[in-house]
């Protein structure tokens, strides 16, 4: 074992990967690591494209209530004050998100909360008399919580897009459950915090990174043997079928084309986030990059803007994953590959690929803050 080069492997050089090297490394380990792409940053990287940065595989708003992940972040870079407020665009007609006195005013023109919860209540009460028993699907799940109105505007078109299946076929528990507030506030969050690192999602993960050793375009799997005798454990935050070979069956996810445009102008949307929510327009949402970091008239300070369209898709192997599945057929799958993973007692499996499982950046740092070192 003496020969081995470093103590920590770290497959993957997102944010679980990144973080995890950083604790490490402060504790005096030596670590390597390998990202398959030809970039750091896993799916938070960011592309400078005429002064703007761009995030590449979506947008990473971050998010949370945990003062420590916080502090923590902001030591690494400063974050800027971003608040996520993103609009709805059906039929043309906006709305903001999410739903709040804003959007009730929009779509019924009241003013009052009392006038909102009413007509709230009267159409939770019209679906829900139609029903027998607990609901059965999304659909049955979202108009018992909201109503028929913010059902069909708001949650149905938007919702068979992302997932590429009828809401009446989706499971209710996708749903548990839709905030809805009796105040004017397009905060969409309820966290303490949240923000974007100044100067893009690069400046963290190099940060993170920084007097680590680091090799892009190193693909694990072809070289398995050989990377996996280089250190003494291996962090892997890639997928975990993959991991096993595939043994039980390859696990599903949904997938995102984006569709990048430079356009000549300065303020495309007036706003970081647009989500069409009708089912007959056949992107989710628009992002325009430059309003994560610019705010009111600095944007015109940039004569162009970038936007990415939105496309979510069935995945198929060979494409990037984005969202893990979790029906029945996958949990229990998942659940079998997690059962040989707890058995590989030098391998860390971490992130949302390792352990298929939806995470937000927030609760990513503070896992691999808090996975312990050997």
């Amino acid at each position: 074992m003496a020969d081995k080069h470093y103590d920590y492997l770290i497959v993957g050089s997102g944010l679980f990967g990144a973080t995890f090297a950083y604790k490490a490394h402060k504790a005096g380990k030596r670590c390597l690591v390998i990202d398959k792409r030809a970039h750091l940053g896993g799916n938070i990287y960011c592309e400078e494209v005429e002064g703007i940065n761009v995030h590449k595989y979506g947008a990473h708003i971050f998010h949370t209530s945990n003062k420590t992940v916080w502090q923590f972040v902001n030591s690494i870079v400063d974050f800027n004050r971003y608040t996520n407020s993103p609009v709805a665009n059906y039929q043309g007609r906006l709305y903001n998100l999410p739903f709040n006195m804003n959007t009730f005013c929009q779509m019924w023109g009241v003013t009052t909360p009392d006038e909102a919860q009413r007509i709230i209540n009267e159409q939770r009460a019209e679906a829900l008399a139609h029903m027998e028993g607990e609901p059965q699907n999304l659909e049955q799940q979202a108009l018992s919580l909201v109503g028929r109105d913010i059902y069909e505007r708001l949650i149905k078109g938007y919702t068979e897009k992302q997932w590429g299946r009828r809401c009446t076929d989706l499971p209710a528990f996708i749903i548990k459950r839709l905030p809805v507030r009796m105040v004017f506030d397009n905060n969409y969050f309820n966290d303490d915090y949240q923000g974007i690192p100044i100067g893009g999602y690069n400046k963290l993960i190099n940060g993170l990174l920084q007097g680590i050793e680091t090799r892009t375009g190193a693909d694990f799997f072809k070289e398995r043997s050989y990377w996996e005798a280089q250190a003494h454990q291996i962090v892997f935050t890639g997928q975990l079928d993959e991991f096993f070979d595939y043994r039980f069956g390859a696990l599903e996810y949904r997938t995102v084309n984006f569709e990048q445009q430079t356009l000549d102008t300065a303020n495309y949307q007036g706003n970081a986030v647009v989500n069409y929510t009708d089912a007959n327009v056949p992107y989710t949402r628009i992002i325009e990059h430059k309003h994560f970091e610019l705010f009111g008239d600095r944007v015109y300070s940039m004569p162009k803007t970038v936007i990415s369209r939105e496309y979510s898709t069935e995945w198929k192997l060979g494409m990037e994953p984005y969202y893990p599945i979790n029906d029945a057929r996958n949990n229990a799958i998942a659940e079998q590959y997690r059962t040989l993973a707890q058995q590989c007692k030098d391998v860390i499996f971490g992130g949302r690929l390792a352990e298929y499982k939806y995470y937000d950046m927030a609760p990513i740092v503070e896992k691999a803050l808090g996975t312990p070192l050997s």
